[in-house]
């Protein structure tokens, strides 16, 4: 995702004023506009400087630069006819004033994990477009102006993508298009190609991301959500015990392979979605947040708090792991998500911690890029994540999803310390035509856990759904959940495990979810070998869970409903 460090821009200069005579009260408009004008700007470049991690002292700075800019605002709102005669305030300097807001909004959410703040943004993103402000930025002599314009399209259809707002994705692409070509056409700059790419990628990673049409009684299409709903999830025995609950999260991706925009992947962006709620109110904040004294308590959030690392180096990496596990409070869990291309071992030695290898998070070579003149067989890769350099944050609890070709190295976790850790692994290889479609629409294991029946229909290839159908097979996998809960809380031989985590919303959802995947490939008939099939650590296996018969009978009753029956082993038999 974007740093602040790269959305601070160098401001362009305000003209003093047009020269003409004005009153003492319209000086005072003017000197009181330059000085808020002024404030604004070295609290928001001031922001580069607050680390990326941790919950202290941030709230506080946002809140003194939110309080500001919102004075900014009011104070041009009121004094606009005074600002544009004796201050030349011009259309897109009240465009570059909202565009920072909208950026403040939107790193509040990153900071918080809280949807209603991009619902923020988006409103004063969208108040630039549909005002204009920038549409003259084109006359300029100079690129800067235009270059602001093509980073606010950018920044919006980030936001809009987090929305799922699609129709504004694929309208703000065209309009980011023809700008592009714009800016090509009037400048002769040297990052022309850089805007084309980034146009690449928008283009490259909404198509990625559209596997399945639902479509309305009138033949439209639906936009999906995914984030956590009412009803999609079984709720808990009111007996059961709730032991911990989700409150740090770590989303990592490195797929060479795959597509990206804005530093989030694919796999990233679906695991964000979610580990989110759906907003429960579409009405908009009202203000502002503002910042809390030292002695204050955080607020209470209804969704983990996440960092999102593309591509980290391995010290970014431990760092940042580091400080979700610092900030972690009493009965909490950390998430850990890694979606990455496999790093192999050396061969079988007698450390499972280190000689399996791991998960490659980056691809760089240390010592400035050098090339290796002798690469020794013992030497293993910088920024390669072994199971064994997670074991130091088994301190606390610990829930682990791992999404690589080589993910079987995380499957023995010794209790070094006596708290919970689970971990969910991918197959680590697929059915060649599958492995072939993966590399452009995503994992199969993440989307799984993203959407079951969005996952389904993939392995089916099943391109379109009515929406009758769609909400009937939704159903149909509500009801599966549901089973599968109802078995996990009569079952006398899950691991213990499982039931500490079993409390929190968001986890629960994952356990649920890989059962479900490992149900569907199990059963289809085109996934033929153990290596198709997810695992887990404690291994759930060979228990009731796994192979419930009544878990096969509903995988058949929605493939029956879905007509694709024949692609499924029947009950009992063998293939």
């Amino acid at each position: 995702m974007e740093s602040l460090e790269n959305s601070v821009e160098q401001p362009v200069a305000f003209p003093a004023s047009d020269g003409q005579p004005a009153t003492e009260e319209e000086r005072k408009v003017v000197q009181e506009f330059s000085y808020l004008l002024e404030k604004s700007k070295q609290l928001f470049n001031g922001l580069r400087d607050l680390p990326q991690y941790g919950h202290k002292q941030w709230q506080s700075y946002f809140g003194r630069t939110f309080d500001v800019y919102t004075k900014l605002w009011k104070f041009q709102q009121q004094n606009r006819q005074a600002l544009d005669t004796h201050y030349g305030l011009k259309r897109w300097q009240i465009g570059e004033i909202a565009s920072k807001i909208g950026q403040l909004y939107y790193h509040y959410y990153l900071r918080t994990s809280e949807t209603n703040y991009l619902n923020e943004a988006f409103s004063f993103y969208s108040a630039i477009r549909s005002r204009a402000y920038y549409s003259k930025v084109n006359r300029e002599k100079g690129p800067e102006l235009m270059v602001k314009k093509l980073r606010y399209y950018a920044r919006l259809i980030v936001v809009c993508l987090l929305l799922r707002k699609l129709d504004h994705v694929k309208e703000l692409t065209k309009e980011l298009s023809k700008n592009v070509d714009e800016y090509k056409g009037h400048y002769d700059s040297e990052d022309q190609m850089e805007w084309a790419l980034v146009l690449g990628e928008i283009e490259a990673f909404t198509e990625a991301d559209d596997i399945i049409t639902v479509l309305d009684t009138n033949s439209r299409a639906v936009t999906l959500t995914y984030r956590l709903a009412p009803g999609v999830l079984p709720g808990l025995d009111t007996g059961s015990p709730v032991y911990l609950t989700l409150q740090e999260a770590l989303i990592v991706g490195n797929c060479q392979q795959q597509v990206k925009f804005s530093e989030l992947t694919l796999d990233m962006y679906r695991m964000l979605q979610t580990l989110e709620r759906e907003p429960t109110s579409s009405e908009h904040i009202t203000s502002p947040p503002h910042h809390n004294d030292n002695n204050s308590k955080p607020l209470k959030r209804d969704n983990p708090h996440k960092y999102l690392l593309y591509k980290p180096t391995f010290s970014q990496f431990y760092t940042f792991l580091s400080a979700g596990f610092k900030e972690l409070p009493v009965n909490a869990a950390l998430l850990l998500y890694l979606s990455a291309d496999g790093s192999a071992g050396l061969g079988k030695g007698e450390d499972a911690a280190f000689d399996s290898g791991g998960v490659a998070t980056n691809n760089k070579r240390e010592g400035n890029d050098q090339p290796v003149i002798k690469r020794s067989n013992m030497l293993k890769e910088t920024h390669c994540i072994h199971p064994g350099d997670l074991y130091p944050y088994t301190r606390k609890p610990l829930f682990l999803v791992i999404d690589s070709p080589n993910s079987h190295a995380f499957k023995n976790f010794p209790n070094l310390f006596g708290q919970p850790v689970v971990c969910l692994m991918s197959p680590v290889s697929f059915p060649v035509t599958i492995q072939e479609q993966t590399t452009q629409k995503g994992n199969l294991f993440t989307m799984f856990l993203h959407s079951p029946l969005v996952a389904f229909c993939y392995i089916c290839d099943i391109a379109d759904v009515p929406i009758a159908l769609w909400e009937n097979c939704q159903a149909m996998v509500n009801k599966l959940m549901g089973e599968v809960a109802t078995g996990i809380g009569k079952s006398k031989t899950i691991d213990h495990v499982f039931m500490q985590f079993y409390g929190d919303e968001f986890l629960r959802l994952l356990i649920l979810r890989f059962i479900f995947c490992f149900a569907a490939l199990r059963y289809h008939r085109g996934f033929k070998d153990d290596s198709f099939y997810p695992q887990s650590h404690p291994d759930l296996r060979g228990h009731d869970i796994l192979e419930c018969k009544t878990l096969h009978k509903h995988v058949l009753e929605l493939a029956s409903m879905l007509d694709v029956r024949p692609l499924f082993l029947d009950i009992g038999e063998t293939d």
